[in-house]
């Protein structure tokens, strides 16, 4: 069984074709600038192309990528026919979905129904489940949601402290991102440690980053709320803040809620205080220069990264393992340094050495008498929605 993997968004559209019986990727890429001008990055058979070419729209992009699959001296495939499932990430399942289901007019309802807690994702979610099933009308189609392995924590965790009836009327509370991401990396987690009550805190550092809690197998609890931009400072989210910044901001920006929230999302985190950049990377360099401003953009940046790990130990009761994972946990290594400083008393000492040697694959970072172990777990969420694809197609 071969599994196309989608990650539809406004004007970009992420693929994979995927054995999830060996987890070997036939194909991988990415449409940019759908809707401009369009740009196509397809890599197969060890071989990488780069093309720019019109997508008007996501329904001609999926076309093309479905014709490097099967055309050209990049095809893996004969036809279209080879491919027996698609699966989808989709980010917002609200309450709805606990669970990765196979998607029928229902489910495409209730997605619908949840555009106003992810207006700039689940649309484009919507769109490209609607064109596979015109362009392959006999394939099942899955929804695999960012939301549902958060569906575990209990209301303690996920209600916010506003009158209920927002919780009830408006679906006002905790969800959660990243789902299959920690999911992910904390079940290899507890494989590595080699038991099964497990207590594992993920650091799921990216342009976007979001830590969650996770104890035997489930959450409970994670930094992202109502929407991702709560919790830990990113690329160019703000993460945690009073929330009377935003009424006193737009009184002295004179912008409206809807810019200011734009502003928080898109303006701010690592580019708003360095100004240099929302890369990590640069920021680094720039540090190393002796930009003030990069370095206490980093120093914030793991400050807020050891809150949550603080707080989330406390929740559990203690901590098997630290896991990062995703661009900045898996690479920089200045950052795991500067997150597992001063956290000895917690049973947390990271090995200096083994931090800093880069290899491939799962690695354990901390030194030998760390009571608590420090993974690097490169994530694989492609993997878990090729595989809940699989086991809900299979029959």
């Amino acid at each position: 069984m071969l599994v196309f993997i989608l990650n539809a968004g406004s004007s970009s559209l992420k693929y994979q074709l995927m054995n999830p019986e060996n987890s070997k990727v036939l194909a991988s890429g990415l449409c940019e600038r759908i809707g401009i001008d369009g740009r196509l990055v397809h890599e197969a058979n060890d071989k990488k192309i780069k093309e720019e070419i019109s997508m008007p729209t996501h329904k001609e992009a999926i076309e093309i990528v479905l014709n490097c699959l099967t055309n050209g001296e990049n095809k893996v495939i004969d036809n279209i026919d080879e491919i027996s499932s698609i699966g989808h990430r989709v980010v917002h399942g609200g309450e709805y979905f606990s669970k990765s289901v196979i998607i029928d007019d229902d489910v495409l309802s209730k997605l619908e129904k949840l555009i106003p807690l992810a207006p700039l994702h689940n649309p484009a979610h919507i769109v490209g489940i609607k064109i596979c099933r015109e362009l392959m009308p006999t394939k099942p189609n899955v929804a695999v949601f960012d939301t549902a392995f958060h569906q575990t924590m209990p209301a303690s965790s996920y209600m916010y402290a506003v009158p209920y009836a927002d919780y009830k009327d408006h679906g006002v509370r905790k969800y959660g991102f990243h789902g299959t991401s920690h999911y992910y990396v904390s079940n290899e987690a507890s494989k590595l440690l080699n038991k099964e009550n497990t207590k594992v805190i993920v650091c799921h550092l990216g342009n976007g980053s979001s830590i969650c809690a996770v104890q035997d197998g489930k959450s409970i609890d994670t930094s992202m709320g109502l929407t991702p931009l709560e919790g830990l400072m990113m690329g160019t989210r703000s993460g945690d803040l009073d929330p009377a910044v935003i009424s006193y901001l737009m009184q002295k920006k004179e912008m409206s809620a809807e810019q200011l929230v734009n502003y928080l999302n898109k303006e701010s985190g690592l580019l708003g205080v360095s100004g240099i950049s929302s890369d990590l990377r640069e920021i680094i360099e720039a540090s190393a220069k002796g930009d003030e401003r990069a370095m206490l953009s980093i120093d914030m940046k793991c400050n807020r990264i050891k809150k949550y790990i603080c707080s989330y130990a406390g929740m559990l009761g203690g901590v098997d393992a630290i896991c990062f994972t995703a661009g900045i946990g898996e690479n920089a290594d200045i950052i795991r340094e500067k997150v597992c400083s001063g956290l000895e008393f917690m049973g947390i000492k990271l090995d200096k050495e083994k931090n800093i040697n880069r290899m491939d694959g799962n690695r354990e970072i901390n030194h030998d008498d760390s009571r608590t172990k420090i993974f690097i777990i490169p994530t694989n969420e492609e993997l878990v929605i090729a595989k809940d694809t699989y086991e809900l197609t299979k029959a």
